[in-house]
């Protein structure tokens, strides 16, 4: 394989298609819907509380599907696949311009959760994990730090484009030019493994040296899901994924926590684009690290950071400089969700029954979504404050900390115990 050396690994372009496939679903669509809640709301006449329920149902949804999802991504070719799931969940978005009432948000949730399954949680990491035998953290960070580039740029557009075109015209342009973009990005340049481009993966050849056989063989190394799912691992991990997800959930509040302190529209999609701007540095720094000091020690140095962001909103937030840098920091949050999730996921267990496993613990996500996103909003609609959120949000960082040393301590018993191999 020496003729293919100063070629561009496949893998490559397999992260530059996630970037822009993932990149768009999370940044274009899930995280510019908090934009929308405050005008809906008001037009409709009902609660930012009830409208986010629509979140909650979408959450249930992803929680009921993820193991569903994770069978058809085995099944079915990966592009038909991801092509399908653009249309339903970028559709679902579309159509909620054409909605008058609040129940064709949680009807519409159901499509947007389906498809959202595959583009935002399950096919980053998998992908990665097959294309990827070295620089995994890096390629995580990558296709997250591509989010906040792609936030950035998307968060202020769709702002002002609210502003300027009222909520359902917006939701209708996002919604139509996200599956304009995304579906031939999915056909031209996705692949399922490297043996449908007749490779191997990215940092084999570099890995086993003498063949590739002995890099494949030491990738494979690992937990079964059936071990994994007994140990005090799995479950602080489970409760790592629920509590990251909880606490950077508040994010889809914050245009509404901005513009409650008297910001206009274009203010908090501008505030936003910072909130992704530290989602980009956040995914870089987040996976340049989980390779160079490990997973553990990069997550608790990220949850330090985001217990220090929300000390400056409940403390400092006295002018508009403060506030932009809070809520960048707070992307550090935001980032720790696609890339801490993966590397510890893959640090406490490996990649033996990889895809199985983070399907399983990424229910988490799914159960705080639930829960979190609408708490937040109807906290707000009761007390007409996030100040309780925040102390919340806070709280929640420093028990994911705790769940970080439980969760390794667990590693050392499935160790001791033989069952990693």
């Amino acid at each position: 394989m020496s003729h293919n050396k100063k070629k561009i690994h496949y893998a490559w372009w397999i992260l530059l298609g996630l970037c822009i496939m993932v990149g768009l679903g999370k940044a274009g669509l899930n995280n510019s819907a908090g934009l929308f809640l405050k005008k809906v709301s008001n037009d409709l006449g009902v609660g930012v509380g009830s409208l986010s329920l629509y979140f909650s149902v979408s959450a249930i949804v992803t929680m009921i599907f993820l193991p569903i999802g994770g069978k058809l991504m085995a099944k079915y070719d990966t592009r038909f696949i991801l092509s399908i799931a653009i249309i339903l969940q970028a559709g679902a978005f579309a159509l909620f311009g054409l909605m008058h009432s609040v129940w064709g948000w949680y009807i519409l949730a159901i499509p947007l959760a389906v498809g959202g399954v595959f583009i935002t949680v399950i096919a980053g990491p998998v992908l990665i994990n097959q294309w990827f035998k070295k620089s995994k953290g890096l390629a995580l960070g990558i296709m997250g730090a591509a989010g906040g580039v792609l936030g950035a740029i998307a968060q202020p557009v769709v702002g002002n484009l609210i502003a300027s075109q009222g909520w359902s015209a917006s939701y209708m342009i996002v919604g139509i030019a996200i599956i304009i973009i995304v579906v031939p990005v999915v056909l031209l340049l996705l692949r399922r493994s490297p043996q449908e481009k007749k490779t191997l993966p990215y940092g084999t050849e570099a890995a086993g040296s003498a063949n590739g056989s002995a890099g494949a063989g030491e990738d494979n190394k690992g937990v079964a899901l059936s071990a994994a799912k007994k140990s005090s691992a799995f479950y602080a991990l489970i409760a790592f994924f629920f509590l990251i997800t909880s606490a950077a959930s508040f994010s889809m509040h914050i245009p509404t926590y901005l513009m409650n302190k008297g910001f206009d529209v274009s203010f908090a999609g501008n505030v936003m684009a910072i909130n992704m701007i530290g989602v980009l540095i956040g995914s870089l720094g987040i996976g340049f690290a989980s390779d160079k000091i490990g997973a553990k020690n990069t997550a608790i140095a990220a949850m330090i950071l985001g217990m220090l962001s929300i000390g400056l909103l409940l403390f400092a937030a006295s002018s508009t400089v403060v506030i932009s840098i809070a809520v960048g920091l707070f992307g550090l949050v935001s980032a720790s969700i696609g890339t801490l999730g993966p590397a510890l996921t893959s640090s406490l267990f490996g990649n033996k029954e990889y895809p199985q496993i983070y399907s399983n613990a990424s229910l988490g996500l799914a159960i705080s979504s639930i829960v979190a996103l609408p708490a937040y909003g109807f906290v707000f609609d009761y007390t007409g404050s996030y100040t309780p959120v925040l102390y919340a949000v806070g709280f929640m960082m420093i028990i994911n900390i705790v769940c970080i040393f439980i969760a390794f301590k667990g590693k050392k018993k499935l160790e001791q115990a033989g069952l990693w191999n």
